[in-house]
């Protein structure tokens, strides 16, 4: 099964997970990246970020190539902020539903807190598909856990099963 990883990464923790999830799937990995950055420090990071993904925004995003036909399944990862999806991934699922449909899909969460649950079900409504396997991460370039290691396991074998 031919994969890629499409990821948003602000403080790398997602950037983290989607090269060893890439390295165990044999997969492609496409970066995401909006147009004006958000801030990555201090109160600004938390005040910018979380405002636009509790407006539910769709920040304009870098140009990228993304060719759906290629790929049999499609993992979006990203960070939970504010309990849900990271702008730039909702921008990606919204502009490419159509791309996906279809497709075998993963969802991958990398948070410090919590929030994940909800933020997998914002993401469903928005690609209109559910994820045949979803992964939850605790900052694990932050914070390395050996767990980590089987939950990706867990996450690839359920995403590969026919």
């Amino acid at each position: 099964m031919k994969s890629v990883i499409v990821y948003y990464s602000l403080s790398g923790n997602v950037a983290c997970a989607a090269r060893e999830l890439a390295a165990r799937l044999g997969a492609d990995l496409l970066p995401i990246q909006p147009q004006k950055a958000y801030p990555d420090k201090g109160v600004k990071k938390f005040f910018w970020g979380g405002k636009s993904a509790v407006m539910g925004e769709q920040p304009p995003l870098q140009p990228y190539v993304f060719s759906a036909e290629r790929y049999d399944a499609v993992i979006l990862a990203f960070p939970v902020w504010a309990g849900t999806v990271a702008p730039p991934v909702r921008t990606f699922a919204v502009r490419e539903k159509e791309a996906l449909r279809g497709k075998t899909l993963g969802f991958a969460a990398c948070q410090s807190g919590a929030g994940a649950p909800k933020a997998f079900r914002v993401l469903e409504e928005l690609v209109g598909e559910a994820p045949r396997a979803t992964l939850t991460l605790i900052d694990p370039k932050d914070k390395p856990n050996p767990q980590n290691a089987a939950h990706m396991d867990d996450f690839c074998r359920l995403l590969s099963a026919e």
